[in-house]
Protein backbone atom coordinates (compact mmCIF):
# COMPACT_ATOMS: atom_id res chain seq x y z
CA UNK A 1 0.00 0.00 0.00
CA UNK A 2 1.20 3.52 -0.94
CA UNK A 3 0.81 6.84 1.03
CA UNK A 4 -1.13 9.71 -1.06
CA UNK A 5 0.96 11.36 -3.49
CA UNK A 6 3.78 8.48 -3.62
CA UNK A 7 4.03 6.84 -6.84
CA UNK A 8 4.42 2.80 -6.44
CA UNK A 9 7.26 1.60 -7.46
CA UNK A 10 8.00 0.41 -10.89
CA UNK A 11 8.07 -3.51 -11.56
CA UNK A 12 11.09 -4.74 -13.06
CA UNK A 13 10.36 -6.99 -16.28
CA UNK A 14 11.95 -10.54 -14.88
CA UNK A 15 13.27 -12.69 -17.77
CA UNK A 16 10.83 -15.60 -18.58
CA UNK A 17 11.69 -18.93 -19.90
CA UNK A 18 10.84 -18.26 -23.40
CA UNK A 19 13.38 -15.13 -23.39
CA UNK A 20 15.77 -17.26 -22.08
CA UNK A 21 16.02 -19.76 -24.10
CA UNK A 22 16.08 -17.51 -27.05
CA UNK A 23 19.05 -15.85 -25.85
CA UNK A 24 20.71 -19.34 -25.34
CA UNK A 25 19.76 -19.95 -29.10
CA UNK A 26 21.22 -16.75 -30.05
CA UNK A 27 24.82 -16.85 -28.00
CA UNK A 28 24.94 -20.80 -29.00
CA UNK A 29 24.79 -19.14 -32.62
CA UNK A 30 27.15 -16.44 -32.60
CA UNK A 31 29.58 -17.54 -30.15
CA UNK A 32 31.75 -19.76 -33.02
CA UNK A 33 31.33 -16.87 -35.98
CA UNK A 34 32.75 -13.97 -33.36
CA UNK A 35 35.23 -16.84 -32.72
CA UNK A 36 36.60 -17.81 -36.24
CA UNK A 37 37.87 -14.63 -37.16
CA UNK A 38 40.56 -14.42 -33.94
CA UNK A 39 41.25 -18.12 -34.32
CA UNK A 40 42.14 -17.96 -38.19
CA UNK A 41 44.03 -14.69 -37.31
CA UNK A 42 46.50 -16.80 -35.64
CA UNK A 43 47.44 -19.05 -37.89
CA UNK A 44 47.93 -17.73 -41.23
CA UNK A 45 51.42 -17.84 -41.04
CA UNK A 46 51.25 -21.46 -40.42
CA UNK A 47 48.52 -21.50 -43.44
CA UNK A 48 50.96 -19.99 -45.90
CA UNK A 49 53.78 -22.16 -44.78
CA UNK A 50 51.34 -25.36 -45.74
CA UNK A 51 50.01 -24.69 -48.92
CA UNK A 52 53.49 -22.80 -49.77
CA UNK A 53 51.99 -19.68 -50.70
CA UNK A 54 52.98 -15.68 -50.29
CA UNK A 55 51.75 -14.32 -46.66
CA UNK A 56 50.15 -11.72 -49.11
CA UNK A 57 47.85 -14.22 -50.45
CA UNK A 58 47.06 -16.24 -47.90
CA UNK A 59 45.85 -13.09 -46.23
CA UNK A 60 42.77 -13.64 -48.29
CA UNK A 61 41.88 -16.34 -46.37
CA UNK A 62 41.01 -13.42 -43.29
CA UNK A 63 39.83 -10.34 -46.15
CA UNK A 64 37.70 -12.86 -47.77
CA UNK A 65 36.07 -13.49 -44.48
CA UNK A 66 35.65 -10.31 -43.64
CA UNK A 67 34.23 -8.55 -47.33
CA UNK A 68 31.42 -11.61 -46.98
CA UNK A 69 30.49 -10.18 -43.61
CA UNK A 70 30.36 -6.57 -44.62
CA UNK A 71 28.23 -7.42 -47.46
CA UNK A 72 25.78 -9.63 -45.99
CA UNK A 73 24.91 -7.30 -42.95
CA UNK A 74 22.96 -4.94 -45.20
CA UNK A 75 20.79 -7.18 -46.13
CA UNK A 76 19.75 -8.73 -42.52
CA UNK A 77 16.71 -6.01 -42.02
CA UNK A 78 15.16 -6.60 -45.41
CA UNK A 79 15.71 -10.71 -45.51
CA UNK A 80 13.79 -10.82 -41.90
CA UNK A 81 11.16 -8.64 -43.30
CA UNK A 82 10.88 -10.55 -46.02
CA UNK A 83 11.30 -14.54 -44.56
CA UNK A 84 10.69 -13.70 -40.73
CA UNK A 85 13.93 -13.69 -38.34
CA UNK A 86 13.89 -17.49 -36.79
CA UNK A 87 13.84 -18.94 -40.94
CA UNK A 88 16.67 -16.12 -41.46
CA UNK A 89 18.74 -17.57 -39.04
CA UNK A 90 18.48 -20.93 -39.48
CA UNK A 91 19.87 -20.42 -43.41
CA UNK A 92 22.69 -18.01 -41.87
CA UNK A 93 23.29 -21.00 -39.45
CA UNK A 94 23.19 -23.47 -41.89
CA UNK A 95 25.56 -21.82 -44.17
CA UNK A 96 28.41 -20.82 -41.53
CA UNK A 97 28.56 -24.66 -40.62
CA UNK A 98 28.62 -25.58 -44.29
CA UNK A 99 31.08 -23.41 -44.91
CA UNK A 100 33.53 -24.01 -42.07
CA UNK A 101 33.37 -28.05 -43.68
CA UNK A 102 34.30 -27.05 -46.77
CA UNK A 103 36.81 -24.86 -45.10
CA UNK A 104 38.13 -27.77 -43.55
CA UNK A 105 37.94 -30.26 -46.23
CA UNK A 106 39.82 -27.49 -48.98
CA UNK A 107 42.06 -28.51 -51.35
CA UNK A 108 44.11 -25.60 -52.02
CA UNK A 109 44.29 -21.60 -51.42
CA UNK A 110 41.12 -20.51 -54.06
CA UNK A 111 38.98 -23.27 -52.82
CA UNK A 112 39.72 -21.99 -48.73
CA UNK A 113 39.22 -18.44 -49.67
CA UNK A 114 36.02 -19.53 -51.88
CA UNK A 115 35.00 -21.63 -48.83
CA UNK A 116 35.51 -18.61 -46.31
CA UNK A 117 33.83 -16.16 -48.65
CA UNK A 118 30.83 -18.50 -48.07
CA UNK A 119 31.41 -19.15 -44.72
CA UNK A 120 31.22 -15.31 -43.76
CA UNK A 121 28.27 -14.57 -45.60
CA UNK A 122 26.36 -16.99 -43.14
CA UNK A 123 28.14 -15.35 -39.94
CA UNK A 124 27.71 -11.89 -41.53
CA UNK A 125 23.98 -12.16 -40.83
CA UNK A 126 24.38 -14.33 -37.52
CA UNK A 127 24.67 -11.59 -34.87
CA UNK A 128 21.99 -8.96 -36.36
CA UNK A 129 19.35 -11.77 -37.14
CA UNK A 130 19.68 -12.86 -33.23
CA UNK A 131 19.64 -9.25 -32.21
CA UNK A 132 16.78 -8.86 -33.73
CA UNK A 133 14.69 -11.54 -32.26
CA UNK A 134 15.97 -11.18 -28.79
CA UNK A 135 15.07 -7.28 -28.85
CA UNK A 136 12.15 -7.42 -30.04
CA UNK A 137 10.94 -9.87 -27.13
CA UNK A 138 12.77 -7.85 -24.57
CA UNK A 139 10.92 -4.38 -25.23
CA UNK A 140 12.39 -1.52 -23.41
CA UNK A 141 12.35 -2.87 -20.12
CA UNK A 142 14.59 -5.70 -20.07
CA UNK A 143 17.02 -4.13 -23.32
CA UNK A 144 19.60 -4.19 -21.09
CA UNK A 145 20.04 -7.66 -19.77
CA UNK A 146 19.06 -8.72 -22.95
CA UNK A 147 22.11 -6.65 -24.26
CA UNK A 148 24.76 -8.11 -21.81
CA UNK A 149 23.61 -11.66 -22.91
CA UNK A 150 24.30 -10.87 -26.89
CA UNK A 151 27.70 -9.34 -25.97
CA UNK A 152 28.71 -12.90 -24.52
CA UNK A 153 30.63 -14.03 -27.58
CA UNK A 154 32.42 -10.41 -27.84
CA UNK A 155 33.54 -10.94 -24.32
CA UNK A 156 34.53 -14.70 -25.11
CA UNK A 157 36.50 -13.77 -28.58
CA UNK A 158 39.86 -12.12 -26.83
CA UNK A 159 39.86 -14.82 -24.21
CA UNK A 160 39.53 -17.66 -25.51
CA UNK A 161 40.18 -17.04 -29.99
CA UNK A 162 43.69 -16.86 -29.57
CA UNK A 163 44.50 -19.63 -27.17
CA UNK A 164 41.78 -22.18 -28.98
CA UNK A 165 43.98 -20.94 -32.11
CA UNK A 166 47.50 -21.46 -30.62
CA UNK A 167 46.54 -24.90 -29.23
CA UNK A 168 44.98 -26.22 -32.53
CA UNK A 169 48.36 -24.56 -34.66
CA UNK A 170 50.78 -25.98 -32.32
CA UNK A 171 49.11 -29.39 -31.87
CA UNK A 172 46.63 -30.16 -34.82
CA UNK A 173 46.56 -29.41 -38.20
CA UNK A 174 45.06 -26.21 -39.49
CA UNK A 175 41.47 -27.99 -40.77
CA UNK A 176 40.45 -28.56 -37.38
CA UNK A 177 40.37 -24.62 -36.90
CA UNK A 178 37.25 -25.01 -39.20
CA UNK A 179 36.29 -28.11 -37.94
CA UNK A 180 36.14 -26.63 -34.38
CA UNK A 181 32.57 -24.88 -35.60
CA UNK A 182 30.88 -27.86 -36.68
CA UNK A 183 29.69 -29.70 -33.84
CA UNK A 184 28.93 -26.67 -31.61
CA UNK A 185 26.83 -25.15 -34.44
CA UNK A 186 24.94 -28.18 -35.43
CA UNK A 187 24.13 -27.34 -31.58
CA UNK A 188 23.02 -24.59 -32.08
CA UNK A 189 21.13 -25.47 -34.76
CA UNK A 190 19.31 -28.01 -33.01
CA UNK A 191 18.52 -25.97 -30.12
CA UNK A 192 16.86 -23.39 -32.76
CA UNK A 193 15.00 -25.85 -34.26
CA UNK A 194 13.44 -26.40 -31.06
CA UNK A 195 13.06 -23.28 -29.34
CA UNK A 196 12.60 -20.48 -31.83
CA UNK A 197 9.06 -19.71 -31.96
CA UNK A 198 7.30 -19.98 -35.90
CA UNK A 199 7.71 -16.60 -38.08
CA UNK A 200 4.39 -14.29 -37.44
CA UNK A 201 6.38 -11.31 -38.23
CA UNK A 202 6.91 -11.35 -41.99
CA UNK A 203 5.53 -9.75 -45.31
CA UNK A 204 5.66 -11.76 -49.05
CA UNK A 205 5.28 -7.58 -50.35
CA UNK A 206 8.61 -6.95 -48.69
CA UNK A 207 10.37 -6.06 -51.83
CA UNK A 208 14.22 -5.53 -52.19
CA UNK A 209 16.04 -2.21 -52.87
CA UNK A 210 18.20 -3.59 -55.47
CA UNK A 211 19.23 -0.04 -55.90
CA UNK A 212 20.19 0.43 -52.20
CA UNK A 213 21.93 -3.12 -52.21
CA UNK A 214 24.06 -2.40 -55.41
CA UNK A 215 24.73 0.98 -53.51
CA UNK A 216 25.48 -0.10 -49.86
CA UNK A 217 26.86 -3.52 -49.74
CA UNK A 218 29.69 -2.98 -52.58
CA UNK A 219 30.30 0.39 -50.68
CA UNK A 220 30.83 -1.05 -47.52
CA UNK A 221 32.82 -3.83 -48.61
CA UNK A 222 35.56 -1.21 -50.04
CA UNK A 223 35.51 0.68 -47.14
CA UNK A 224 36.22 -2.34 -44.93
CA UNK A 225 38.91 -3.60 -47.53
CA UNK A 226 40.75 -0.53 -47.93
CA UNK A 227 40.73 -0.18 -44.05
CA UNK A 228 42.18 -3.63 -43.56
CA UNK A 229 44.85 -2.66 -46.17
CA UNK A 230 46.14 0.65 -44.32
CA UNK A 231 45.92 -2.13 -41.21
CA UNK A 232 48.26 -4.62 -42.97
CA UNK A 233 51.11 -1.88 -44.07
CA UNK A 234 49.14 0.04 -47.40
CA UNK A 235 50.96 3.10 -47.89
CA UNK A 236 47.78 6.14 -47.40
CA UNK A 237 48.93 7.16 -50.56
CA UNK A 238 48.95 4.40 -52.60
CA UNK A 239 46.37 3.76 -55.77
CA UNK A 240 44.62 0.86 -54.15
CA UNK A 241 44.08 2.46 -50.81
CA UNK A 242 42.52 5.79 -52.22
CA UNK A 243 40.63 4.18 -55.31
CA UNK A 244 38.88 1.55 -52.96
CA UNK A 245 38.38 4.52 -49.53
CA UNK A 246 37.10 6.78 -52.00
CA UNK A 247 34.54 4.24 -54.22
CA UNK A 248 33.40 3.32 -50.70
CA UNK A 249 32.82 6.87 -49.45
CA UNK A 250 30.73 8.06 -52.46
CA UNK A 251 28.94 4.79 -52.44
CA UNK A 252 27.95 4.84 -48.89
CA UNK A 253 27.26 8.62 -49.19
CA UNK A 254 25.00 8.07 -52.46
CA UNK A 255 22.94 5.05 -50.55
CA UNK A 256 22.62 7.21 -47.79
CA UNK A 257 20.81 10.18 -50.19
CA UNK A 258 18.74 7.56 -52.07
CA UNK A 259 17.25 5.82 -48.92
CA UNK A 260 16.67 9.52 -47.26
CA UNK A 261 14.07 10.09 -50.66
CA UNK A 262 12.88 6.22 -50.28
CA UNK A 263 12.06 6.16 -47.01
CA UNK A 264 10.80 2.57 -45.61
CA UNK A 265 11.26 0.95 -48.47
CA UNK A 266 15.15 1.19 -48.35
CA UNK A 267 17.23 -1.72 -47.48
CA UNK A 268 18.03 0.54 -44.54
CA UNK A 269 15.14 2.86 -43.67
CA UNK A 270 17.78 5.71 -42.21
CA UNK A 271 14.32 7.89 -41.36
CA UNK A 272 13.80 5.74 -38.69
CA UNK A 273 17.43 5.66 -37.31
CA UNK A 274 17.17 9.67 -37.05
CA UNK A 275 16.15 9.66 -33.45
CA UNK A 276 19.01 11.46 -31.31
CA UNK A 277 19.43 8.46 -28.76
CA UNK A 278 20.44 6.29 -31.71
CA UNK A 279 22.37 8.63 -33.61
CA UNK A 280 24.40 9.55 -30.14
CA UNK A 281 24.87 6.09 -28.95
CA UNK A 282 26.08 4.30 -32.00
CA UNK A 283 27.88 7.49 -32.43
CA UNK A 284 29.64 6.75 -29.12
CA UNK A 285 29.96 3.30 -30.22
CA UNK A 286 31.10 3.53 -33.59
CA UNK A 287 34.52 5.92 -31.99
CA UNK A 288 34.55 3.30 -28.94
CA UNK A 289 34.95 -0.08 -31.00
CA UNK A 290 37.46 2.06 -33.00
CA UNK A 291 39.51 2.25 -29.73
CA UNK A 292 39.03 -0.92 -28.05
CA UNK A 293 39.77 -3.16 -31.53
CA UNK A 294 43.01 -0.72 -31.73
CA UNK A 295 43.91 -1.57 -27.81
CA UNK A 296 43.45 -5.47 -29.17
CA UNK A 297 46.14 -5.35 -31.56
CA UNK A 298 48.38 -3.50 -29.84
CA UNK A 299 48.72 -5.53 -26.75
CA UNK A 300 49.42 -8.54 -28.74
CA UNK A 301 51.69 -7.02 -31.15
CA UNK A 302 53.60 -5.32 -28.41
CA UNK A 303 54.31 -8.81 -26.74
CA UNK A 304 55.18 -10.27 -30.49
CA UNK A 305 57.61 -7.62 -31.74
CA UNK A 306 59.06 -6.10 -28.46
CA UNK A 307 59.36 -8.40 -25.83
CA UNK A 308 59.59 -12.06 -28.66
CA UNK A 309 56.73 -14.06 -27.14
CA UNK A 310 54.78 -16.57 -28.99
CA UNK A 311 51.18 -15.82 -30.18
CA UNK A 312 49.94 -17.74 -27.77
CA UNK A 313 51.80 -16.09 -25.11
CA UNK A 314 50.47 -12.70 -26.35
CA UNK A 315 47.06 -14.32 -26.17
CA UNK A 316 46.62 -15.19 -22.81
CA UNK A 317 47.50 -11.24 -21.88
CA UNK A 318 43.89 -10.31 -23.47
CA UNK A 319 42.51 -12.95 -21.40
CA UNK A 320 41.89 -10.51 -17.89
CA UNK A 321 39.96 -8.40 -20.55
CA UNK A 322 37.67 -10.50 -21.23
CA UNK A 323 37.31 -11.90 -17.18
CA UNK A 324 36.55 -8.34 -16.57
CA UNK A 325 33.77 -7.63 -19.00
CA UNK A 326 32.14 -10.64 -18.20
CA UNK A 327 32.23 -9.89 -14.27
CA UNK A 328 30.64 -6.34 -14.80
CA UNK A 329 28.58 -7.25 -17.94
CA UNK A 330 25.54 -8.79 -16.33
CA UNK A 331 25.55 -6.16 -13.69
CA UNK A 332 25.62 -3.31 -15.71
CA UNK A 333 22.84 -4.74 -17.78
CA UNK A 334 20.39 -4.74 -14.97
CA UNK A 335 21.79 -0.98 -13.75
CA UNK A 336 21.42 0.36 -17.08
CA UNK A 337 17.54 -0.90 -17.21
CA UNK A 338 16.62 0.13 -13.74
CA UNK A 339 18.47 3.62 -13.72
CA UNK A 340 18.89 4.27 -17.47
CA UNK A 341 22.77 3.79 -18.76
CA UNK A 342 24.10 7.20 -19.56
CA UNK A 343 26.29 7.49 -16.26
CA UNK A 344 27.05 3.63 -16.33
CA UNK A 345 28.90 3.66 -19.92
CA UNK A 346 30.27 6.97 -18.61
CA UNK A 347 32.13 5.31 -15.98
CA UNK A 348 32.99 2.41 -17.81
CA UNK A 349 34.86 4.61 -20.50
CA UNK A 350 36.46 6.25 -17.38
CA UNK A 351 37.60 2.78 -16.71
CA UNK A 352 38.79 1.40 -19.68
CA UNK A 353 41.18 4.72 -20.16
CA UNK A 354 42.84 4.41 -16.85
CA UNK A 355 44.07 1.22 -17.85
CA UNK A 356 44.81 2.31 -21.47
CA UNK A 357 47.03 5.22 -19.38
CA UNK A 358 48.70 2.27 -17.27
CA UNK A 359 49.43 0.65 -20.80
CA UNK A 360 51.57 3.96 -22.07
CA UNK A 361 54.08 3.21 -19.17
CA UNK A 362 55.22 -0.21 -20.26
CA UNK A 363 59.11 -0.61 -21.18
CA UNK A 364 60.53 -4.18 -22.47
CA UNK A 365 61.10 -5.62 -19.37
CA UNK A 366 57.26 -5.06 -17.89
CA UNK A 367 56.16 -7.97 -16.40
CA UNK A 368 53.41 -9.66 -17.45
CA UNK A 369 51.06 -9.30 -13.84
CA UNK A 370 51.20 -5.93 -14.90
CA UNK A 371 50.39 -5.91 -18.25
CA UNK A 372 47.47 -8.25 -17.07
CA UNK A 373 46.29 -6.35 -14.61
CA UNK A 374 45.71 -3.01 -16.83
CA UNK A 375 44.20 -5.25 -19.41
CA UNK A 376 41.33 -6.27 -16.09
CA UNK A 377 40.50 -2.89 -15.38
CA UNK A 378 39.98 -2.33 -19.62
CA UNK A 379 37.94 -5.21 -19.12
CA UNK A 380 35.96 -4.35 -16.09
CA UNK A 381 35.15 -0.67 -17.86
CA UNK A 382 34.24 -2.85 -20.94
CA UNK A 383 31.75 -4.78 -19.28
CA UNK A 384 29.88 -1.65 -18.09
CA UNK A 385 29.74 0.25 -21.67
CA UNK A 386 28.41 -2.58 -24.31
CA UNK A 387 25.38 -3.84 -22.99
CA UNK A 388 24.01 -0.31 -22.10
CA UNK A 389 24.91 1.28 -24.96
CA UNK A 390 23.78 -0.90 -27.67
CA UNK A 391 20.24 -0.49 -25.11
CA UNK A 392 20.30 2.77 -25.49
CA UNK A 393 21.12 3.02 -29.38
CA UNK A 394 17.09 1.16 -29.42
CA UNK A 395 15.44 3.66 -26.87
CA UNK A 396 12.16 5.34 -28.07
CA UNK A 397 12.15 3.19 -31.59
CA UNK A 398 9.01 1.46 -32.58
CA UNK A 399 8.98 -2.14 -33.05
CA UNK A 400 9.02 -2.08 -36.69
CA UNK A 401 12.33 -0.37 -36.57
CA UNK A 402 14.39 -2.82 -34.63
CA UNK A 403 15.73 -4.57 -37.99
CA UNK A 404 17.10 -1.27 -39.67
CA UNK A 405 18.33 -0.33 -36.40
CA UNK A 406 20.07 -3.67 -35.85
CA UNK A 407 21.39 -3.68 -39.22
CA UNK A 408 22.60 0.02 -38.90
CA UNK A 409 24.60 -0.63 -35.64
CA UNK A 410 26.37 -3.55 -36.88
CA UNK A 411 27.18 -1.83 -39.83
CA UNK A 412 28.66 1.10 -37.76
CA UNK A 413 30.09 -1.32 -35.14
CA UNK A 414 32.00 -3.14 -38.84
CA UNK A 415 33.12 0.03 -40.00
CA UNK A 416 34.33 1.57 -36.47
CA UNK A 417 36.43 -1.86 -35.52
CA UNK A 418 38.19 -2.13 -39.00
CA UNK A 419 39.09 2.37 -38.80
CA UNK A 420 40.49 1.48 -35.34
CA UNK A 421 42.90 -1.21 -36.35
CA UNK A 422 43.94 0.41 -39.35
CA UNK A 423 44.13 4.06 -38.02
CA UNK A 424 46.70 2.15 -35.13
CA UNK A 425 48.23 0.67 -37.41
CA UNK A 426 49.37 3.42 -39.55
CA UNK A 427 50.35 5.34 -36.20
CA UNK A 428 52.08 2.25 -34.70
CA UNK A 429 54.23 2.37 -38.39
CA UNK A 430 54.65 6.06 -38.08
CA UNK A 431 55.91 5.81 -34.24
CA UNK A 432 58.61 3.46 -35.28
CA UNK A 433 59.63 5.44 -38.25
CA UNK A 434 60.45 8.08 -36.47
CA UNK A 435 61.74 5.65 -33.04
CA UNK A 436 64.60 4.14 -35.64
CA UNK A 437 65.79 6.32 -38.10
CA UNK A 438 66.04 4.70 -41.71
CA UNK A 439 63.38 1.51 -40.53
CA UNK A 440 60.69 1.25 -42.93
CA UNK A 441 58.41 0.81 -40.39
CA UNK A 442 56.99 -2.12 -41.27
CA UNK A 443 55.94 -4.57 -38.38
CA UNK A 444 56.95 -7.72 -40.27
CA UNK A 445 60.67 -5.91 -40.09
CA UNK A 446 60.62 -5.09 -36.86
CA UNK A 447 59.77 -8.46 -35.65
CA UNK A 448 62.62 -9.65 -37.82
CA UNK A 449 65.22 -6.88 -37.35
CA UNK A 450 64.54 -4.39 -34.80
CA UNK A 451 63.63 -6.06 -31.75
CA UNK A 452 66.88 -7.45 -30.49
CA UNK A 453 68.79 -4.03 -31.68
CA UNK A 454 66.44 -1.05 -30.32
CA UNK A 455 64.04 -2.94 -28.21
CA UNK A 456 62.81 0.31 -26.00
CA UNK A 457 63.17 2.74 -28.90
CA UNK A 458 60.14 -0.17 -30.48
CA UNK A 459 58.39 0.19 -27.17
CA UNK A 460 58.38 3.97 -27.23
CA UNK A 461 56.54 3.44 -30.41
CA UNK A 462 53.62 1.59 -28.88
CA UNK A 463 53.96 3.64 -25.79
CA UNK A 464 52.98 6.72 -27.83
CA UNK A 465 50.45 4.64 -29.95
CA UNK A 466 48.88 3.81 -26.53
CA UNK A 467 48.14 7.47 -26.17
CA UNK A 468 46.25 8.08 -29.31
CA UNK A 469 43.87 5.14 -28.52
CA UNK A 470 43.44 7.31 -24.91
CA UNK A 471 42.66 10.07 -27.07
CA UNK A 472 40.08 8.63 -29.49
CA UNK A 473 38.52 6.94 -25.91
CA UNK A 474 38.05 11.09 -24.52
CA UNK A 475 36.41 11.96 -27.80
CA UNK A 476 34.01 8.27 -27.96
CA UNK A 477 32.57 10.78 -24.39
CA UNK A 478 31.31 13.43 -26.61
CA UNK A 479 28.39 11.78 -28.29
CA UNK A 480 27.89 9.93 -24.95
CA UNK A 481 26.88 12.63 -23.03
CA UNK A 482 24.15 14.10 -25.17
CA UNK A 483 22.50 10.97 -25.31
CA UNK A 484 18.36 11.51 -23.68
CA UNK A 485 17.82 10.15 -20.32
CA UNK A 486 16.01 7.22 -20.17
CA UNK A 487 12.10 7.85 -19.92
CA UNK A 488 10.48 6.89 -16.52
CA UNK A 489 8.10 4.25 -16.82
CA UNK A 490 5.01 4.12 -15.77
CA UNK A 491 3.37 2.50 -12.89
CA UNK A 492 1.78 -0.22 -13.23
CA UNK A 493 -2.19 0.36 -13.08
CA UNK A 494 -3.84 -0.51 -9.97
CA UNK A 495 -6.47 -3.00 -10.17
Amino acid sequence: MTTAGTAPPVQKAPIDPHLRNLAVVVVLGAIMTVLDSTIVNVAITALGRDFGTSLSTIQWVVTGYTLALSMAIPLTAWSVRRFGARTMWLVSLGLFIGGSLLCGLAWSVPSLIAFRVLQGFGGGTLMPVGQTMLVREAGPERMGRVMSIVSVPAMLAPVLGPLLGGVIVDNLSWRWMFFVNVPFCALALLAALRMLPRDDERSADARLDVIGMLLLSPGLAALVYALSEAGNGRQLTSGRFLITAIAGGVLVAAFAAHAFRRGDSALVDLRRLSTRAFIAATGGFFLYSAAMFGLMILVPLFAGIVRGESALDAGWLLAPMGLGAMATMTVSGRLGDRFGGRWLVIGGILCVLAGTVALTTLSPDTGRATIMAAMLVVGLGHGMIAPPLMAMAYQGLPREAVPAATTGANILIRIGSSFGTAVTAVILQIGIRNEIPGASGSLDEAAAHRAAETPSLLANAFTNTFWWTAVLLVVALVPVFTVPRKPKQAPPTPA
